[in-house]
């Protein structure tokens, strides 16, 4: 018989409420409830049951926002498709990063920069989410590249209320990871940890404007593609900060 330890149980408990609060929320497609669970698994047992509630809490965010005035986004071609439920490409575009933050902790334990990677790159799907789905209202845009205006929606495109929507949304995370860094072996002032998260969640999210005005505007990638560098950059200014400050 397996031994399950008290860790390895909350995160089976976490998953299959993840997977039941998907789908009576609709908030993913079959495809999406599939990738999530690959990645709710993957996440809550190669790394910690908090790192899932981390990732919970941006599904939660990010799909509140998706649904935020999602008639007027779809009256001007801005809404999601599939009447705002995410898919299998979108999941892993946000959670591939965080997938492999946690595997790498599975396999090098102790590093240090684990929790901090996982909470940053969380962060970064969280500020890029807010500021696309509230931002995308807000006639304000401009090219982050030239600062001209351009249609509101446009990859690459700024505005006042997106940009405010990116902060709150790098906070947030910042603030979830900060409610449970006491279960982390991980010696790190709460400020200093909300700070950073907060910080390079906002900055991941500018990475991915940059991506999508100069990569996916041309056709070279595609959204999800954009996401997942984004993400992962948040991951590596983790580790750089964590290399060069603690």
């Amino acid at each position: 018989m397996v031994d399950i330890s008290d860790d390895q149980m909350i995160s089976l408990v976490l998953v299959a409420c993840l997977m039941i609060i998907s789908k009576a929320r609709d908030m993913l497609d079959n495809g999406g409830i599939v990738a999530a669970l690959t990645v709710g698994l993957t996440v809550s047992l190669a790394g910690h049951w908090t790192w899932l509630v981390i990732l919970m809490s941006f599904l939660a965010l990010g799909s509140s926002a998706t649904k935020w005035k999602f008639e007027e986004k779809m009256a001007i071609s801005l809404a999601e498709a599939n009447e705002g439920l995410r898919g299998w490409r979108n999941v892993l575009a946000n959670g591939a990063a965080p997938m492999a933050v946690s595997i790498i902790h599975w396999q090098l334990p102790g590093t240090g920069w684990d929790y901090l990677a996982l909470s940053s790159c969380v962060a970064v799907a969280c500020s890029d989410t807010l500021a696309s789905e509230i931002g995308s209202l807000d006639t304000r845009t401009r090219s982050i590249i030239n600062l001209q205006a351009v249609p509101q929606g446009t990859n690459g495109g700024m505005s006042p209320t997106g940009t405010l929507a990116a902060v709150a949304g790098a906070l947030s995370i910042a603030l979830v990871s900060a409610l449970f860094s006491s279960q982390q072996e991980y010696e790190i002032s709460l400020l200093t940890l909300i700070i950073v998260v907060s910080s390079i969640g906002w900055l991941g999210c500018q990475i991915d404007s940059l991506l999508g005005a100069l990569l996916e505007n041309d056709g070279y990638v595609g959204k999800h593609t954009v996401n997942l560098l984004a993400t992962s950059s948040g991951a590596v200014l983790a580790v750089l900060f964590t290399n060069q400050f603690l």
